[in-house]
């Protein structure tokens, strides 16, 4: 299992335990975290921004281009912004601490 804390915007934290192989994205949703993922995970669009926390972020496989223009549309992007849905877990991300920005909305709620 990996382990993965979500810090909301207003800083509470919720731990949460998933699969290696599951997609970052599906699990916040599941543990009601307020990631729409309009696109369903088909990075088309940015409302699974997540901000990773910095002693994270290096251990994540690089953005690709396209993931990066789509974080340059993002409210709130930081320098260690990503999407949610290119997030694969794995044993090597197990404590995995990411931010959901202060300006997520969940149209789904």
């Amino acid at each position: 299992m990996v382990a993965i804390t979500f810090v909301g915007a207003n800083g509470q934290e919720q731990r949460v335990d998933a699969a290696a192989g599951e997609i970052l994205l599906t699990v916040a949703q599941a543990a009601g975290q307020p990631l729409e993922g309009t696109c369903e995970g088909q990075m088309a669009c940015s409302t699974c921004h997540v901000i990773v926390a910095h002693e994270w972020f290096d251990r994540l496989s690089p953005a690709s281009e396209d993931e990066e223009d789509l974080l340059d549309l993002a409210a709130y992007a930081t320098r260690t912004s990503r999407l949610a849905c290119q997030i694969v877990l794995n044993d090597g991300l197990d404590g995995l601490i990411v931010r959901i920005p202060s300006g997520a909305n969940d149209a789904r709620r």
